[in-house]
């Protein structure tokens, strides 16, 4: 019978003991040592512990310097990332560039404006109530999803604000055996600013290897007045070319709602449930009006989906004209693909600069 390692957690899982090593770090203990947490002298709090001293609050966050990168957490395996909390201020959260290496790899595996890793594109705080992420008040961003290495993991956060930028932040991790066909967590960005007419958002494109996509985060602001949801999500995987080999049937079937979100009859009705949501709506006065933005997420956990040599994920803006046709729109979509995949995997497409993350 083989061994508990500590990474498969549920309820099921919970009695069962295992050798694997618990370990943390925060801006208390950036090494995650055992018995080195509390020890700091100088810091974010030095100043209001000022008479109280060592092991009281002296260094509880970090100051990420304007047009610098700061290294959250660098680990010797073989282990896994379980948690990661994470809160700052949201003005600079498509500012900050969250970017995790595996293994001593040179490219990196997510790649991911701050807020929207976070299911937060909007740089306004929206509470989200999820398995693998979840939002609390106010802006406590966190992290479930199980981030497995084998040699090391690197994870950074680049500042590309004006100023300096204060961030807290706590991830929570196990030294344990990694199995052989445990892949690595990917997450990468994308935005189309706006779609083209005719054209559609790719969501993920490039990904080569064998894995599994997890889920989707988008973004997404109207330009046009009316309902906007009824393009559909593609998944093109092994060698599909112009059709895909899944065809999802609207924008709010694929999110798992129905009808426009529409609920009661003439309002948009957020939700957030573990596995999809709907927890952002941002909008002027009246249901269809342009400039309307929505937050929205489909986690693929139950039902993962399997590629064994490459994947691209596309999604359609489609609206309504007149005389009952189809309006192709010129929206504004930022997405987020999660996947897992075996190593090693293809180089994202470099992300654009401040100017074009901005949110206006």
């Amino acid at each position: 019978m083989t061994a508990f390692n500590g990474l498969n957690m549920g309820m099921g899982s919970l009695p069962l003991l295992s050798n694997a090593v618990t370990r943390s770090i925060s801006a208390e203990n950036f090494t995650g040592e055992k018995g080195k947490a509390a020890m700091a002298t100088e810091g974010t709090g030095a100043q209001a512990g000022r008479e109280l001293g060592q092991g009281w609050k002296i260094s509880p966050s970090v100051i990420l310097p304007k047009g610098g990168t700061f290294t959250l957490a660098d680990i010797a395996g073989p282990g896994a990332i379980q948690h990661i909390w994470m809160t700052t201020f949201p003005t600079n959260w498509r500012n900050l560039i969250l970017r995790f290496y595996w293994d001593d790899e040179e490219a990196p595996s997510v790649e991911v404006p701050f807020g929207d890793f976070f299911c937060n594109g909007w740089c306004e705080r929206t509470n989200v109530n999820s398995m693998p992420v979840a939002v609390n008040p106010a802006g406590g961003m966190n992290s479930y999803w199980l981030m497995p290495f084998r040699g090391r993991a690197k994870l950074t956060i680049e500042n590309r604000a004006s100023e300096d930028v204060v961030l807290y932040y706590q991830i929570d991790y196990t030294l344990t055996d990694v199995p052989e066909d445990a892949a690595y967590f990917h997450a990468q960005w994308n935005r189309s600013n706006p779609v083209k007419y005719k054209d559609v958002h790719t969501i993920v494109d490039g990904v080569r290897g064998k894995g599994h996509y997890v889920g989707t985060y988008l973004a997404w602001q109207v330009n046009n007045s009316g309902w906007w949801g009824e393009g559909e999500l593609k998944f093109f995987m092994d060698g599909d070319k112009e059709f895909p080999t899944i065809c999802g049937t609207g924008t709010e079937d694929y999110f798992g709602g129905a009808w426009n979100f529409e609920q009661p009859k003439g309002e948009y009705c957020a939700f957030s449930t573990p596995f999809l949501g709907l927890p952002q709506v941002l909008k002027p006065d009246g249901l269809y009006r342009s400039q309307t933005r929505f937050g929205m997420y489909r986690w693929h956990i139950m039902d993962p989906i399997r590629f064994e040599e490459d994947l691209k994920v596309t999604v359609q803006a489609l609206g309504w004209r007149s005389e009952g046709r189809y309006l192709p729109q010129q929206d504004d979509i930022a997405s987020v693909a999660y996947w897992y995949q075996a190593e090693p995997h293809a180089t994202f497409r470099p992300l654009p600069d401040k100017d074009d993350l901005e949110v206006i």
